[in-house]
């Protein structure tokens, strides 16, 4: 199966970055197990990966040391997503992979020309390829994360319901609001989605409803539990959704992700 070949509509990719400017949320968990979740229900899938430290591309099953084109190389015009991409057999979707060089990309991108529009600019050639592109974006805000933004129509944004989550939210609807104002104005907030979830702790229960009470059905109704096999399965080079399809945490990826493809006509 070859995304590219195999062009079965000419409507546009919903492009999402998913982001926390607070580190240790479960961020790239969540990119990899969506984008799994997609594919298991029909959806062609586009991961691309911001972080330098290449974590989503080794959890969809592609050698991070092994890539001859990666994201660097798009972002630095040298290669089209086309040739870049990599399709994972394993997951079902197409990863653009990144590894260390990408941290070079930083200080490469400060003097050229459309620096923030780069990856937006890659994407408009291939996205009709596509009916999702998820962008995993490093947690701090970075010329890369920037690069995603300006790609995206929208943040999805894994948050974990404890008190220091709601002041990282508080920074990114800030960054948000200033991205849509002077680069993106297509972007805007998709929805916050609970992960690491235990209703045993009240104080979880208490910031969950604080959540649902200030952004109402900006809140995603799926709720991803804490789960060891979505842990596990990173040491294996996959997502929770194909590690262990039973676990309770790739169930709620999937739902998750049939969620997501139902509110799309509203967004």
């Amino acid at each position: 199966m070859n995304a590219f070949a195999e062009k079965r509509s000419l409507k546009m990719a919903k492009i999402f970055c998913v982001a926390n400017q607070k580190g240790g949320v479960g961020k790239t968990t969540s990119a990899v197990n969506l984008a799994a979740g997609l594919a298991k229900v029909g959806q062609r899938v586009l991961l691309v990966d911001l972080d330098p430290q290449g974590n989503a591309t080794m959890g969809s099953g592609v050698d991070k040391r092994q890539l001859e084109l990666s994201v660097y190389d798009v972002l630095l015009e040298s290669a089209s997503i086309q040739e870049a991409a990599i399709f994972s057999e394993k997951c079902g979707y197409h990863v653009l992979g990144a590894n260390r060089e990408l941290a070079g990309a930083e200080v490469e991108l400060v003097d050229l020309e459309r620096r923030d529009q780069r990856l937006k600019a890659a994407l408009e050639v291939a996205d009709k390829n596509f009916d999702f592109v998820l962008i995993d974006c490093p947690p701090s805000l970075s010329m890369l994360t920037l690069n995603g933004l300006c790609a995206a129509h929208g943040v999805i944004v894994p948050m974990q319901c404890e008190y220091f989550a709601l002041e990282g939210l508080t920074d990114l609807v800030n960054t948000i609001k200033q991205v849509h104002a002077n680069l993106n104005p297509d972007l805007k907030i998709i929805g916050l989605l609970r992960v690491m979830f235990d209703p045993r702790i009240t104080l979880q229960q208490q910031v969950s409803e604080q959540l649902k009470s200030h952004f109402g059905d900006k809140v995603f109704n799926t709720v991803i539990p804490r789960n060891v096999r979505l842990a596990e399965a990173p040491s294996y080079g996959l997502p929770g959704v194909v590690f262990d399809p039973s676990a309770k945490g790739s169930q709620a990826f999937v739902e998750f992700a049939k969620e997501l493809v139902q509110r799309i006509p509203t967004l």
